[in-house]
């Protein structure tokens, strides 16, 4: 082994060097964490938003079927509403919007997601039958 002035060399890191390694070490795994919760988060919406999508496209199924001068369908009562879980489902008529003897529904799913209002909504056209 080659001598330096009267002491030998040794292999190893130094204590800075091992400090800067796992300071960046932890900025990565803070990261990760990061992306981790943000991925948790837009996880929990995509689901909620699905539900209210179904919400919605279960009153559709329900309305739609619905004789044309059923009180679900009353333009005069609107807003209709109906409370379903955390969500609330409220529909909207309009009578003759588009054409004569037709009506228009609005469905409308609203919920809160951390303090912030979130809504889904879809419309259908419901026609007389004579």
């Amino acid at each position: 082994m080659e001598k330096m002035h009267g002491k030998e060399k040794q292999g190893g890191f130094t204590l800075l060097e091992v400090i800067i390694a796992i300071g960046i070490l932890t900025i990565g795994i803070l990261a990760v964490a990061s992306m981790q919760m943000s991925s948790i988060r837009g996880n929990a919406f995509a689901g909620a938003t699905s539900e209210a999508t179904t919400w919605a496209v279960d009153r559709i199924e329900k309305l739609i079927v619905l004789p044309y001068d059923d009180a679900a369908l009353d333009p005069s009562g609107n807003p209709h509403s109906q409370a379903q879980g955390r969500y609330t489902v409220t529909w909207n008529v309009t009578a003759d919007s588009i054409i004569s003897g037709t009506k228009t529904v609005d469905v409308a799913v609203t919920w809160s997601d951390h303090g912030a209002a979130r809504k889904v909504t879809m419309s259908f056209t419901l026609g007389q039958v004579v």
